[in-house]
């Protein structure tokens, strides 16, 4: 009986908070429709989010990409398939690796960020200041950080594609022997243009859980300092989760439309 009882208040408090993600999303797109975007602060978090997050989704995309190329290669080559190294990294790199690492890095990095400052501004009672200048929370705070990580996410995660598929070609080719024209002739057949979207719609997807996830728990932070920093930790723990979950869900939808190899 208990058990039933803790399943169905974790079931009933799952179900609030997506009531509240949903909430906030309707909020934040009856914000941008109705042209309450403060285009400075946008601007402002592409920066921040964008260009700040580059080098170290770089040396993600790059890192990984060389050590997946190791791995590929070793067992390859006890079939005599070592030109087939360069066509699966750069397809897990476009279909898989690119968009989760960046997801989870930006999730890091990112995600934490927002929620702290959000949850600082609330636990200060900033955020009632604002609503006492009749400045809208959503508008103000949401929004440009919605926005920039709709921009920001689906160029971060082209850049981890190209930075990974270059350290494999350099790695590969350079020292393990594959050779380059093999490589990259192999790389063109088998990877198409339906690979580079499917990355760039899953980063596209992530940016959405990102922000909102992010934003929510700052926006429900309360207890003080120890409330921020647990709200922030449970930004980067619900956001990394969700990106590695709904990924699961998103390969399964979107090979649908985009099926490998066609």
């Amino acid at each position: 009986m208990n058990l039933l009882l803790a399943l169905g208040a974790a079931f009933q408090a799952f179900c609030t908070y997506l009531g509240q993600l949903g909430e906030l999303a309707s909020e934040t797109v009856r914000s941008v429709f109705a042209g309450r975007v403060r285009l400075g602060l946008t601007l402002q978090q592409i920066s921040h989010i964008g260009f700040g997050s580059q080098m170290v989704v770089i040396v993600t995309g790059m890192f990984t990409g060389a050590v997946f190329t190791a791995q590929t290669f070793f067992q390859f080559a006890r079939l005599n398939m070592e030109s087939a190294v360069g066509p699966v990294i750069s397809v897990a790199m476009c279909r898989e690796l690119g968009p989760v690492l960046t997801g989870l890095m930006v999730a890091g990095r990112v995600g934490a960020a927002m929620s702290a400052e959000l949850g600082t501004m609330k636990v200060t009672q900033q955020i009632d200041a604002l609503r006492a200048l009749a400045v809208h929370p959503v508008d103000y705070l949401v929004v440009p950080r919605a926005l920039a990580m709709l921009v920001s996410v689906p160029l971060l995660v082209g850049e981890c594609i190209f930075f990974g598929i270059l350290a494999s070609y350099l790695v590969a080719t350079q020292v393990l022997g594959v050779g380059s024209s093999y490589f990259l002739m192999n790389m063109y057949k088998f990877t198409e243009a339906e690979d580079i979207f499917m990355g760039v719609i899953k980063g596209f997807i992530f940016a959405v859980i990102i922000v909102l996830i992010s934003c929510r728990e700052g926006l429900h932070a309360r207890d003080g300092a120890v409330g921020v920093g647990r709200a922030t930790t449970e930004a980067v723990v619900i956001c990394s989760l969700a990106v590695l979950i709904s990924n699961f869900f998103l390969t399964m939808f979107l090979n649908i439309f985009f099926p490998a190899g066609v």
